[in-house]
């Protein structure tokens, strides 16, 4: 069993990365910003109110936490460049080992077959560049940091949505991942799936990696 805090976790995502996390045993603090989202998660889920940019916040919950996993969206400003800057802050300070982090990432963030990222292509969707140029300098901010343990797990940058918990999942690294039809994406469900199993056995330490049906 694994003390899991989930920053996020009364989102599209964050609350499947919960459900999955409970079901399978996990220790969960399941964090929201807004009280009124506190009040809707789980009862097993141990919902309190914090900030993954606040400094304070950070050192309270994830003093005796395994993994962090950050979660967060829907929000109108840079948060996960950051948040980051936050955790790389405030993680090694407490000691070793301090928890490893799992940030969820955008699809934006992967590449085309030319090597060109998404993001900057003039066919992704404008009302989500924002977030995704954000999510990039996010890496960054990781990639720069020596002190801490991380991953950042991107989802497809289409075709992410409600479906079936089908249990199974391939990865990729810097493309998305594509079937024998040529489609991408991925249920929240088996995202979520990836999440904690990344969690429990960790295999993209310090890298960000992608995931798709």
């Amino acid at each position: 069993m694994a003390r899991i805090v989930i920053f996020g976790a009364g989102g599209q995502i964050g609350r499947r990365i919960t459900d999955e996390a409970i079901r399978r045993g996990h220790e969960v603090t399941a964090v929201e910003v807004d009280a009124a989202r506190v009040k809707k998660l789980p009862r097993k889920a141990n919902g309190v109110e914090g900030d993954v940019t606040s400094r304070d916040s950070v050192q309270l919950l994830a003093q005796e936490a395994d993994a962090v996993v950050v979660a967060v969206g829907g929000v109108d400003r840079p948060v996960h460049a950051n948040a980051a800057r936050t955790l790389v802050d405030v993680l090694p300070r407490i000691g070793d080992p301090a928890p490893a982090v799992l940030h969820i990432s955008s699809g934006g963030t992967l590449e085309d077959e030319n090597g060109q990222r998404l993001a900057d292509s003039p066919d992704f969707p404008a009302a989500e560049r924002k977030d995704a140029l954000d999510q990039a300098d996010t890496l960054d901010v990781y990639r720069d940091a020596s002190n801490v343990r991380w991953a950042a797990i991107a989802p497809p940058p289409r075709n992410l949505g409600q479906g079936q918990r089908r249990g199974a999942y391939r990865t990729g690294n810097d493309r998305p991942v594509v079937d024998a039809q040529g489609e991408i994406g991925i249920s929240y469900e088996d995202f979520a799936i990836a999440v904690i199993d990344e969690v429990e056995k960790p295999r993209n330490r310090n890298r960000r990696f992608t995931v798709g049906n």
